[in-house]
Parts: structure tokens; sequence; C-alpha cells
């Protein structure tokens, strides 16, 4: 099984790299393909993310194309390869291990609550906890990155009053673009790398190839004519930035994978029983919180029943396994793991609803261990 290279291969060496160019030493190795050095003389550095644009959709669905034709190489997400892990990494530059954010539903044993992590707000629906008071960072306890690098920082994102980006780019001007809106994203980045004579980093996040990849499916034409509108801006992007001194890297928070079988937790009365909290993380990756009353029967049917769909493990071994992360983990990240993780295997997912919930039936999925959910393309631009 596949685990994410925190040696010198993962998206937190690329931050340690990009630390790093900035003065900052960081406890994670740099990336083996992209030191530090190599950057350390450009005036803008831009890391640009498009969300769920993996290796392996990138090398063999995209041939020929502007990007696949200037990648240097793959890396790993994180662990989950999903966006509530690996953007919480970008925005931190800490692997999981220490910044314990662990996928879309997290488990806040702080407020007795499972949370839609980045709305901030309860699985269930509702408004978001800082309308009751609750402040995200004392809850996070985090700093972002842009508070660990000497730089003027930009951030060009969609999502820039949500509590989550404010909580972590306390040091950085919002530069916001209207959802969907693309040629606004590029034109913002193009704004940012103007903006003054000071050193930058300039971090840009694009959301909508993950959204396409999720409703219709990574073989779809929706999915591979999105790609390419994308790959025709960055062409452009690049010969725009010609001769400004800029280092362009482009990756991803994960890649995708189309399923084939759901699982619902509600089709398997005997294992629900076993759970004292709904099903946290994401569907490739399911924490589950058990009644210490039912383990064995927990552990006795996910053996016999679900053998053929999931990998069980003890959430603890996991992390001495070293899949968050390497060195002293965040005290807050065993709680929001739960006891078991069910990691599914091929073209499988698990899930449960809450009450009368509606499943949105999506075709794309990520934070399994697959080859192409796991890595994500490496792409330098030196401009």
């Amino acid at each position: 099984m596949n685990k994410p290279n925190y040696l010198d291969g993962s998206i937190v060496n690329l931050m340690s790299s990009i630390s790093g160019a900035f003065g900052t030493k960081h406890k994670y190795n740099p990336l083996k393909l992209l030191q530090p050095e190599e950057l350390k003389n450009s005036k803008n550095i831009v890391l640009l993310v498009i969300d769920g644009l993996g290796y392996e959709y990138l090398t063999k669905k995209c041939k020929g194309s502007f990007l696949e034709k200037n990648t240097r190489g793959k890396i790993t997400s994180v662990y989950p390869p999903t966006t509530g892990a690996a953007i919480p990494t970008f925005m931190t530059g800490l692997a999981p291990q220490q910044h314990a954010l662990t996928g879309w539903f997290v488990n806040f044993k702080e407020l007795g609550v499972v949370s839609i992590f980045f709305k901030f707000a309860p699985r269930a629906g509702g408004i978001p906890f800082s309308m009751f008071g609750i402040n995200i960072s004392n809850l996070l306890g985090l700093k972002g990155f842009d508070q660990t690098i000497k730089a003027k920082c930009y951030q060009v994102t969609q999502f820039a009053d949500t509590d989550f980006s404010q909580a972590l780019s306390t040091n950085s001007k919002m530069l916001a673009y209207e959802a969907g809106d693309m040629r606004g994203f590029f034109s913002l980045i193009k704004k940012a790398i103007n903006l003054g004579k000071a050193r930058k980093y300039i971090y840009a996040y694009w959301p909508d190839f993950d959204g396409v990849g999720h409703e219709t499916g990574m073989k779809s034409k929706k999915t591979k004519d999105h790609f390419k509108k994308i790959d025709k801006k960055v062409k452009d992007l690049v010969k725009n930035l010609k001769g400004t001194n800029t280092a362009l890297i482009i990756t991803a928070d994960h890649g995708l994978k189309d399923v084939t079988k759901r699982i619902f937790i509600e089709d398997h009365p005997k294992l629900k029983e076993c759970l004292s909290t709904p099903i946290c993380g994401d569907s490739r990756a399911s924490y589950c919180y058990v009644r210490p009353s039912k383990v064995k029967q927990f552990e006795d049917y996910v053996k016999t029943k679900l053998s053929k769909y999931c990998y069980l493990y003890k959430s603890e071994d996991l992390v001495k396994q070293n899949f968050f992360g390497l060195y002293k983990p965040n005290l807050k990240l065993f709680d929001r793991i739960g006891d078991y993780v069910l990691i599914s295997k091929e073209g499988n997912i698990i899930k449960d609803r809450i009450l009368d919930q509606i499943d949105h039936n999506l075709v794309g999925h990520h934070s399994g261990l697959s080859d192409e959910e796991l890595y994500v393309p490496l792409i330098v631009f030196k401009l």
C-alpha cells in the first residue's frame, strides 16, 4: 500500500523548500526535486494549487498538454490525500501529524461536535461556530505559513472571508475572485506580482477542477475540457510573467479516482451500533469512534463483512507508521482520527448519512491511497 514520502518527496517538503528560500529553516527536509537554493534568488515565488489535479491524470489523460510537458516529476500528498488535510499543509507548512486537520469531517472534541471543517460549522448544517463567539484560531492553535517567512505575502482565493482562511492568513493580503471566474483568478496572480517592489510569496488556489471531477468523474469530457482551459491560462500566464524574476510552482492537494461501489453504514446496522459518533474524515479514509463494549463486534464485522471493500487499521498504528507525518504528533491528532481507520480499497467508498440527508452520488473521490489520489505533479517555471 502506498504511503506519503515525508522524508523528501511530499507537499510538506515542498513547503520546506519554499520556507528555506526565504531563509526559514523547517523541521521537515526540503523537497528533493526542488531545493531552496533554486528559489532563493527569485523575487516572487508563486505557489499555484490546482485542487484535484493528480499526477496520474495529468501524465496519462493529458499527454502533450503544456502542463504535462513541463512536469518535473511526481510527489506525494499527505495522508489522507484530501483537501481537508492537504490544504492546511499548504496554509501552515506542516504535515497532518502536526496541524491535526484530518479531513472534510472533523470531530472537534473541544466543541463536542462533528464539523464540516472548512465551513467551521456542524456537519448537520447551521451557522458557523464563530457566530457563537468561538474563535477558530484558539481552537486550532496554529500559525499560518505566512507568519513563518520574511516576505510580502498575498493569497489569491475565492474563500477570503472564511474563518479558516482568516485564521491562517493573518500576514497575507487577500485578493478575492468570484467563484468560477478563471479569468479573474489568473489576473489577480499577475496583479499580485506587480504590487510593490518587495520580495513576495503568493499562494493561489483554484478549486473548480476538483468540483468537476467529483461531479462527472475523471473520464468525463467535462473534466477534460476544464483541464484544457486551465492549461491554456497557465500557458498565457507563463508568457506574461517572463522577465519578472518569478518562480511559478504548480502542484495539487490530491488527485481523484472514480468510484464503482458505495457502502453505507445504515445498511449494516450491526456495524452502526458499534459507533459512538458519525464517521469522520472522508469517504475513502473513514475515522471510526467505537464504543468500548463493541470493539470486538466492530473488528469482527469489518473483517468478515467488509474486508472486500476496505482495510482496517487502528488509528494509533497509522500514527506510529508515519502515515500522518514525522516527528512528535500534535496531541489533538488522536482526538480527530478516532479509534480505527477504514482505508477503502480500489473503487469503493464508505459513507454514512445524518438522519435524512441525501447522498450527492458523486463520481470522483479522493482520500484513498491509490496512485491516482496520492501522487500530484510538481511543475516549476523560472521566469
